[in-house]
């Protein structure tokens, strides 16, 4: 796998998860959608935390600087 994400890409991702895991922890959100933003949440931690995103290589998009 090759990185197609780039460090700004990672940051934002992290602190949208993050958001998401307080609107749950402190029950802003429940039922139905706080499981289906949680599932949001994992997939972007993971996908930061890999560097590579799936739908970034299907769709051809790469925010990572290549390095020359």
């Amino acid at each position: 796998m090759k990185k197609n994400m780039s460090n700004l890409d990672k940051g934002i991702r992290v602190l949208i998860a993050a958001a998401i895991a307080l609107l749950y922890y402190f029950d802003v959100i429940e039922g139905t959608l706080a499981y289906i933003l949680m599932a949001v949440a994992i997939i972007f931690l993971i996908t930061s935390l890999i560097n590579f995103c799936p739908l970034y290589r299907v769709f051809g998009i790469s925010t990572c600087k290549l390095k020359n």
